[in-house]
This record gives C-alpha cells, sequence and structure tokens, in this order.
C-alpha cells in the first residue's frame, strides 16, 4: 500500500489512545459505523498491540496502523499484529529502514524543513507534520510549500474539529489525524453513538 492512499478514505484519519482492550471493537465499530475506516491506534498504552490484533482480526473492513513507532521492535510488532501502515512521530534512516524490512508502509513525522529532506531523501513524499500547532500550524504548511511542492503532509496534533477545515483547505494537505473522533471521556462512557458522530461529522469535513 502507498500511504497516500490513506486520504483516499476521507479528510481525518482518527489518533487512537485506547487505555482497555474491551473497548478496542466497539470503538471502532463506531468508527466504521460513522463512515471512517482507517485508524491510528498509538502505541502509548500496554494494550495496544492486542488492541491491533483484535480489530484486525475481526473487523476486516478497517485499515488499522500503528502510531508513535520508535524503535524497530516497535516496527516489527506492529506488523506481527497485523497492521497495515504504521505513523512514526519524528523520522530516522534507522526507523525507515526497518518499516521496509518489514514491509510495512510508513507515515513519518516531521517538523523542519532538515527533516522533510531527509524523509525525501529515503524516498517518501507524503509526511506527518507533527506536532502541528505547536510546530508552526498552517504558516508554517504554506511555508514549505514553495521548497517541497512535490511533498504533501497529513498535520496532526493540536487540530480540534474547528481548526481542520483552515488546514485542509492548503494544497500541499491531503488528509489531518486527530484525537478529537474518540475522545477518552466518550469512551469511558461507553458512548459509542457519540463516536459515530463525530466520525460522520468529519467525513463532511472540505478539502481544498
Amino acid at each position: 500500500m502507498n500511504t497516500l492512499e490513506l486520504a483516499d478514505h476521507g479528510p481525518v484519519i482518527p489518533v487512537i489512545v485506547l487505555q482497555r482492550e474491551a473497548d478496542a471493537l466497539p470503538m471502532a465499530q463506531a468508527l466504521l459505523d460513522g463512515g471512517v475506516r482507517v485508524l491510528e491506534i498509538t502505541l502509548r498504552t500496554p494494550v495496544a498491540l492486542r488492541c491491533i490484533e483484535a480489530i484486525a482480526r475481526a473487523l476486516p473492513e478497517a485499515i488499522v496502523g500503528a502510531g508513535t513507532l520508535r524503535t524497530a521492535a516497535d516496527v516489527r510488532a506492529a506488523r506481527d499484529a497485523g497492521c497495515q501502515f504504521g505513523v512514526s512521530p519524528g523520522y530516522t534512516a534507522a526507523i525507515g529502514q526497518a518499516c521496509r524490512d518489514a514491509g510495512l508502509p510508513l507515515l513519518p513525522g516531521v517538523a523542519t524543513a532538515s527533516e522533510v529532506m531527509a524523509a525525501h531523501d529515503d524516498g517518501l513524499h507524503f509526511l506527518k507534520f507533527f506536532p502541528a500547532s505547536a510546530a508552526g500550524g498552517v504558516p508554517l504548511l504554506k511555508a514549505l510549500a514553495g521548497p517541497f511542492p512535490d511533498v504533501v503532509f497529513c498535520p496532526t496534533g493540536g487540530i480540534s474539529e474547528q481548526t481542520a477545515p483552515e488546514f485542509l483547505q492548503l494544497p500541499n494537505v491531503r488528509v489531518c489525524g486527530g484525537s478529537w473522533l474518540t475522545p477518552q471521556q466518550a469512551m469511558d462512557a461507553g458512548d459509542w453513538a457519540s463516536i459515530t458522530a463525530l466520525a460522520r461529522r468529519s467525513q463532511r469535513l472540505k478539502r481544498g
């Protein structure tokens, strides 16, 4: 899979932190019911890999990826759990090589022009801009468009339902990453209908 294909499934990729394995399937089903198929499950909790494996096994219509890949061991574990793509918070040649060795398509994180150049040199042209709001937001993405006309971005970090449209109007932005689709309060309450409603609204966001 070319990671750019992820953008074909909608304007927002949810960035998901799962605290309980029991929440994995109902949460994923709630997003699918709202039209969101691409799911980034971050490796920030002890249950993340088991959640990924459960979703990949039970819900084949979901396109499941692992976020917060930092090491080659993370990459191998994500692949073995059934991930179809990986997302890293930053980029190093080592993480790029680990993903190539594992056959795991990578959406790497960048925050500076130098990091864009490093990823581009390794053949990666669709990049996660992270942390988007803290690193310069829309003005920095506009500035990067000049020297990197062949690079497109998925800004992630500090983006909300209210601010996403501003990012999505940029010609070098194909999709946004957002944690607002799966608020912890809704997951703690088992309020899957709210997550489905947020997913449906995200699908209506307009791209430039």
